[in-house]
């Protein structure tokens, strides 16, 4: 499924190798500070829940949250100076 959007977008996937985070530093880094400040802090009750506090990670690390790979900054405030 996803090979099939990504050549009907234009889009070319690769693939790092195995063990070697390396290869992707932002991924890694996102997934770091997913289990850090996500998984490693709550047991959830349900999907729902699961969701909830999800969506309200990832608005607080995509708007709020200054990253070192932007000088600092927040994506919305680096967005915004383009």
């Amino acid at each position: 499924m996803l090979e099939t959007w990504a050549t009907e977008n234009c889009i070319k996937l690769e693939f790092i190798k195995p063990s070697s985070p390396y290869q992707n530093g932002f991924v890694e880094r996102f997934n770091r500070s997913y289990r850090e400040e996500v998984l490693d802090l709550y047991l959830f009750e349900s999907l729902q829940e699961v969701r909830e506090i999800i969506d309200e990670w990832l608005s607080i690390y995509n708007y709020e949250w200054p990253h070192d790979s932007l000088g600092d900054m927040t994506p919305i405030g680096y967005l915004e100076a383009a």
